[in-house]
C-alpha cells in the first residue's frame, strides 16, 4: 500500500506542479498584456502632449507681439497757494 501512496502522491504532487506552472504563465501573460496597453496609452497621451505643445507654439509664434509703451507719470498738481 505504500507504494500506492507514494505513486498517488507523486501523481498529485506532479498535477499540483503543472497547474502552478500554468497559472505562473498565465499571470505572466497578463503581466505583459497590461504593460503593453499602459504603454500604448502612454504614448498616444504623449502624441497629443506633443500636439497641443506644437499648435501653441505655432499659435504663438503667429500672434503679433503687443509693445506696451511705458505709462506717462502725472504732472504734479500745481499748488493754488498765492505766494
Amino acid at each position: 500500500m505504500t507504494s500506492e501512496k507514494s505513486v498517488e502522491q507523486r501523481l498529485l504532487a506532479s498535477a499540483q506542479k503543472q497547474k502552478r506552472e500554468q497559472e505562473a504563465i498565465s499571470a505572466l501573460k497578463e503581466y505583459y498584456a497590461e504593460k503593453a496597453r499602459i504603454d500604448a496609452n502612454t504614448t498616444r497621451l504623449r502624441a497629443l502632449r506633443l500636439a497641443k505643445e506644437a499648435a501653441d507654439a505655432k499659435t504663438a509664434a503667429e500672434q503679433p507681439v503687443e509693445v506696451k509703451k511705458p505709462a506717462r507719470r502725472a504732472k504734479p498738481a500745481r499748488s493754488q497757494t498765492p505766494a
